[in-house]
């Protein structure tokens, strides 16, 4: 899907830290403070709720009220007269909502989008579907977190098990992958040590479940371990004896939220402070046969190029979710580039995966990124579950 007429106000995009499962974000209402984080980051950006003309509202996880998710997060940002559709396509989410909210653009329908990604994965909902038919009438349970990373209905695999598949077929080995997630470590660290993150990130974070009491304050990602070589060693694969992928060489769930400005050129320049509007240029998505998710992201971004009339030695900048390190050891042998040369400032295999903000914070800090550099072309990839994939190419003014 190419698009002409879709753009993000230098600076028109934000995410909060990703705090580990368990950690200081596991008790707040997901919704609630993805508006709460909002409203701060508009009016810092001196955007008036008021001038939106919708609100894409982007979960995988459900919690209480999300029935009413793009109407109620409006009214609480202060977009009262706003609506919106609600987005969810696993990991593919962010990359979805986005080019939602930019057919809307590119159609005329409005001239400024907030779309909003929020989930938790800490106190994931525990769901009880009525039965009548099941012997005493015993309910079926489904644990929406863990169920849904175990077991893919339809490959009848877990998430793990597609790594272990892709890694087997390419002949992608444990050393490999533990050299990668090194690497991985070392450039989020360096990107952290830089203060790089500052450039997008809301913070500090007061959390305040009660509204009465502040019980922490986070100012960076929760969940980044130490790393080395020799650690990364000593664990064992996470399936069987023979396995290569490990709790090291593997992203862990996460909780945040991040948000994404989308209107025409025109007010995407009204609202940019520091640099001229980013062009989106186009969205794709693939699917590739069961079991072999991490082998999706290859197919999505080169459709994504193709329909930006671009290749990827045209890209400044590659952003990939990469719940595996196996994910970018394929990309790289099969898109014909170095697996180093890419995530230069933090990927989701280091900060985590709170699912439906993952994307969004990639695109973020790709865009952020290649500011840096100058301008140039920004792709993001990543794989989502069913074995799929979802890509997005765009175009920052130097």
């Amino acid at each position: 899907m190419r698009f002409d007429k879709a753009f993000l106000p230098a600076g028109g995009y934000w995410s909060t830290p990703f705090s580990k499962w368990g950690g200081s974000f596991a008790n707040l209402h997901p919704l609630k403070f993805a508006a709460e984080v909002a409203r701060k980051a508009l009016a810092d950006r001196q955007v008036d709720p008021k001038e939106l003309a919708e609100l894409v509202v982007g979960w995988t996880i459900p919690s209480p009220n999300c029935f009413y998710a793009s109407p109620w997060v409006a009214g609480l940002i202060g977009a009262e007269g706003v609506t919106g559709a609600i987005v969810s396509q696993a990991c593919a989410t962010s990359a979805a909502a986005l080019a939602h909210a930019a057919a809307r653009i590119e159609t005329n329908d409005n001239e400024a989008t907030l779309v909003l990604l929020a989930d938790k994965t800490s106190n994931g909902p525990h769901l009880v579907y009525p039965n009548p038919l099941a012997p005493g009438g015993k309910p079926d349970a489904e644990d929406w977190v863990w169920d849904s990373f175990s077991r893919d209905p339809w490959a009848k695999n877990s998430m793990l098990e597609t790594a272990e598949n892709v890694a087997r077929e390419a002949g992608i080995t444990r050393e490999q992958q533990d050299a990668l997630t090194l690497h991985r470590h070392q450039q989020y660290q360096r990107a952290k040590d830089e203060g790089f993150h500052e450039r997008y990130m809301v913070t500090p974070v007061e959390v305040n479940p009660s509204g009465r009491r502040v019980v922490a304050t986070v100012e960076y990602d929760e969940g980044v371990f130490p790393t080395s070589a020799e650690g990364l060693a000593k664990l064992r694969p996470a399936i069987g004896e023979a396995g290569t992928v490990t709790f090291g060489s593997q992203t862990h769930p996460a909780d945040g939220n991040a948000g994404l400005l989308v209107c025409s050129r025109e007010r995407a320049a009204a609202w940019s402070h520091d640099g001229d509007p980013i062009q989106l240029l186009s969205y794709a998505q693939a699917r590739v046969e069961k079991g072999y998710m991490a082998k999706a992201v290859v197919p999505a971004a080169k459709r994504a190029l193709a329909d930006a009339g671009l290749g990827i030695g045209d890209m400044a900048v590659i952003k990939t979710h990469n719940p595996f390190a196996v994910n970018d050891l394929y990309f790289a042998k099969h898109m014909e580039i170095e697996a180093e040369s890419f995530n230069n400032f933090g990927s989701s295999l280091i900060f985590g995966h709170p699912q439906g903000p993952t994307g969004a914070r990639l695109i973020a800090e790709g865009i952020e990124e290649a500011r840096l550099l100058g301008g140039g072309h920004v792709l993001f990839a990543g794989c989502a579950a069913g074995d799929t994939a979802a890509a997005v190419v765009l175009k920052i003014p130097g």
